[in-house]
């Protein structure tokens, strides 16, 4: 029984590697893009809070600009999961290729990853001085 489930198990196991490693790769690139994006605007984030912006807000405003961007990304994903769900259908076993349940969890750890990716680029940028950021600009 081993042997004969042991080319599926393999295959199953090697899927599950190249998920975790294209999950480490859309964190790494969402962690780029916002972390660019946060660099690119360190004098407008100098100017909010000078003029008296709170830390608290201008983080939220550069998380939500994060996950604003990975919701369309989902988006875009998940019509690309739909069409493409029928080519992999032969390799799922009890699970249909549209699961909801599935494609729901998926698209969680990816807008947790997401806001993980872009809560670091904003912390960072919450340590530069308002004086500091006015002078670089």
């Amino acid at each position: 029984m081993g042997t004969a489930l042991a080319s599926r198990r393999f295959t199953t196991v090697l899927l599950g590697w190249f998920a975790a490693l294209a999950l480490l790769l859309a964190g790494v690139g969402i962690y780029g893009v916002i972390a660019y994006g946060v660099s690119q605007r360190t004098y407008e984030i100098g100017l909010r809070q000078a003029l008296g912006a709170d830390r608290g807000s201008v983080l939220g405003l550069i998380v939500t600009e994060g996950l604003r961007l990975t919701a369309m990304g989902l988006l875009i994903g998940l019509a690309g999961t739909l069409a493409a769900g029928q080519l992999i259908r032969s390799m799922l076993v009890n699970v249909k290729a549209t699961d909801p349940l599935t494609l729901a969890g998926v698209a969680l750890v990816l807008a947790a990853v997401a806001a993980l990716a872009s809560w670091i680029p904003a912390r960072r940028a919450m340590a530069v001085s308002p004086t500091e950021a006015l002078r670089g600009g």
